[in-house]
Order: structure tokens, then sequence, then C-alpha cells
């Protein structure tokens, strides 16, 4: 496995970005891997490598550089202020011109093939990657959120509107237990896919109720049969629509 760290330069910034590709020869599809707010950390390092093993060109972007240099966070209370204030800064709308400095880096890469892309994101960045759908439908082919958060809201950039412009397939790994995807959008969210014509998955995780918000990440919420299951799911995902 080879793992490097690039600077890419964007409109706001310069976003540290980690690639994980297999050692043999590629070129290999791309795949957009997005964080969750606790942030690049080992355990989400392990998940892309693990998935760039399968023969894909992972991307793991660090989201917050609006808001300073890349660090991990640790948990303390000052960390877990400073992440939230660090969410604010990532958005529906600048996500789009992240991914396409990504995409750029990555055509210049020889390792990395030209065509369809795929998009993995956890908690806040499971309504990003289907932003990304909306906005580069030519590109962005299979799209999957796992434990995403605040999938149905109010507001007009909801994850669950405007979903007619998306040509990707679509997954969901839906959490049972969670306050930011609670039950009660899973049909709202199911009902929006399919008067969009969009080919998807929702797990609703019933079957598992001990698989709370942060399960497929190594760590204190971690469910193994939960989160293998969204491996097993990812992987066919993007074997169908960008392997």
């Amino acid at each position: 496995m080879i793992e490097t760290e690039v600077d890419i330069d964007t409109a706001d910034g310069t976003m540290k970005t980690f690639i994980f590709r297999p050692q043999t020869a590629g070129p290999f599809p791309v795949v957009l891997y997005l964080m969750d707010a606790p942030s690049i950390r080992p355990a989400l390092k392990d998940m892309a490598t693990r998935l760039a093993s399968a023969g894909y060109y992972v991307m793991l972007p660090y989201l917050f550089y609006r808001g300073g240099p890349f660090r991990e966070f640790g948990m303390s209370d000052e960390d877990m202020h400073a992440r939230q204030e660090l969410m604010a800064t990532v958005t529906k709308a600048n996500i789009v011109g992240d991914a396409e400095a990504l995409l750029a880096h990555a055509a210049a890469d020889p390792a990395a093939a030209e065509g369809p892309v795929g998009a993995v994101g956890f908690c806040m960045s499971g309504g990003l990657v289907i932003a990304l759908a909306r906005a580069m439908p030519e590109r962005i082919k299979a799209v999957a959120s796992i434990h995403g958060a605040w999938l149905v809201t109010d507001q007009p950039d909801s994850p669950h509107l405007g979903l007619d412009a998306v040509t990707a397939e679509v997954y969901f790994g839906w959490a049972d237990n969670d306050p930011t995807a609670p039950p009660e959008h899973v049909p709202v969210m199911r009902e929006a896919l399919e008067n969009a014509g969009v080919r998807h998955t929702i797990d609703f995780l019933e079957d598992f109720p001990d698989a709370v918000h942060g399960f497929a990440p190594a760590g204190p919420r971690y469910h193994r049969e939960a989160s293998e299951l969204h491996w097993e799911r990812v992987h066919a995902l993007l074997r169908r629509n960008v392997g």
C-alpha cells in the first residue's frame, strides 16, 4: 500500500489530503473519502487503506482546512468545542469546490483513472456526498452515506431535495438509534429518491439496535456487524458503478 500526503490548493486555502492506493500498477478508480466530525485520525486512515487495497485511489481530505492547518483532535472539551466551530466551515456549497480541486489533482496523477468517481461520507459528510452527486452528476456515479447526519432538514439545500439531477447509485447505512437522522426521516428520504428515479438502497439498521451513530470506524461506538455490512455494501456499490 502506498500512502502519500499532499497539499491541494483551493479557492479558500490549502487542503491537506492523504492519498491511498495499491502498490501494483494502476490506474485505479478514484474514491473521495470524506471525514466525519472527529476528523482524520488513525481509525479513518485504516478504513481508507482497507478500501484502497481493493483497487481504488482513495483521497481523504482534511475538510477543516478553512479554520487552520491540519491537526488531530483529542476528546478534551476544548477539542470538542473546536470541532463544532470548524464543522460550520464545511458546507454543501464549498464542498463542490473542494471536490473539483481533488479531482484536478487526481487528473494529473497517472495512478488515478479517468471516468466515474465514487464518494463515501460519514456523519457530517453523509449529506455532503449527496450534494456532490447533485452538483457533479457527470463524474460522481456512486455515493455512500454512512450514519449520515442531518439528511432531512427544512433548509433549501437539504440532502433529500433536488435529487432529480443525481445519476449516481446511492447507498445509506442508516443507524436505528441516531438523533441526527431519526427513523421518521427514512421514509421521507426513500420517497424523495423514488420520486427522482435515483437507484438506491437504504439499510435501516433496526436489526442492530446497538449500532448507534458512529458505528463504522473503530472507536467507542464501533459495532462490528453493522460496520462489516457497510463494507459489503460499499464494495458492491463501487464495483457496479466505478470499479
